[in-house]
């Protein structure tokens, strides 16, 4: 059994309006526990409606969600339940902070757990250790937080509840290289001390090489649905869906057309440099 079941999911806005609009449109998806899933589509795919499904936030026109085995939308108890499994992190998160303090935004859900305050504090503290927050920074107002401090706060109210499932919608967005790279480390080494399932829906095709699975989205289905090597083979399908290849695929086309003798499926910058390094030992110019 999957630990998050989607069936025959469909979402209608502003059904029997001029202004209808079907978002999702009978979508059956299976998640695994444990894994870490890339969903990636062009703006307007339905990603976003997708992931507001899977913690009750919205609620289907059809179809249904199951977690464990159970439908989230059968009571107010499991709706209630499903959103302290699964938490979602929307995109630029920042702006879901409202408390007065640091501490207490992180502390927000776990309140709502209805938890001792020595675990609520316990929580607090680990959640904000994991994401790079100082408890110095506990006093001040989120609104007094840089950018990026303001991301790893709202992220670690999310993961003070201690979910099951993380689902982050461009956590990445608008940080520089380097704060990009360490957000996704700690999202990463959170899923391994965890053992929790990771959701990350990106434009971004080197995030979404990371991930164990791709699932693409097109019109409120999916198109495709694999391993990273096996979606991105699938470059024709993946540009009439609005996406493309990651750069270092570009990079690797371009060689070839160039006459250097590259494998056909490199898709990672560590796979074009051990390629690339690999031509050395062949006898062959680099580029």
């Amino acid at each position: 059994m999957s630990l998050l079941e989607l069936r025959g999911l469909t979402h209608v806005y502003s059904r029997g309006t001029p202004f209808e609009k079907t978002a999702i449109d009978h979508l059956d998806l299976d998640i695994e526990a444990g894994q870490t899933l890339g969903l990636i589509g062009h703006t307007g795919s339905g990603k976003s409606t997708l992931i507001s499904h899977l913690n009750a936030l919205l609620k289907p026109t059809e179809g249904t969600v199951l977690f464990n085995g159970e439908d989230i939308y059968a009571t107010k108890a499991a709706m209630r339940h499903a959103r302290f499994r699964v938490g979602v992190v929307f995109q630029y998160p920042e702006y879901q902070l409202f408390e007065e303090t640091v501490y207490a935004d992180i502390a927000y859900g776990p309140k709502n757990q209805r938890l001792s305050q020595q675990e609520i504090d316990r929580r607090v503290r680990e959640a904000a250790a994991f994401v790079g927050l100082s408890e110095d920074q506990f006093d001040r107002s989120p609104l007094e937080l840089s950018g990026g401090q303001k991301r790893r706060a709202a992220i670690a109210g999310v993961l003070a509840m201690e979910p099951e499932v993380l689902v982050l919608d461009e956590p990445t967005a608008g940080l520089d290289p380097a704060g990009r790279e360490d957000l996704l480390e700690k999202l990463f080494a959170w899923k391994d001390a965890s053992g929790g399932t990771i959701i990350l829906v990106t434009h971004d095709m080197s995030i979404a090489n990371r991930c164990q699975r791709l699932v693409v989205m097109e019109s409120g289905r999916i198109v495709l649905d694999g391993p990273p090597e096996l979606v991105f083979a699938a470059s024709e399908q993946l540009r009439g869906s609005g996406l493309d290849l990651p750069a270092a695929a570009h990079i690797a086309g371009l060689l070839r057309r160039a006459g250097v003798d590259l494998p056909a499926a490199i898709y990672t910058v560590d796979q074009l440099a051990e390629a690339i390094l690999s031509l050395r030992g062949k006898g062959g110019a680099p580029c």
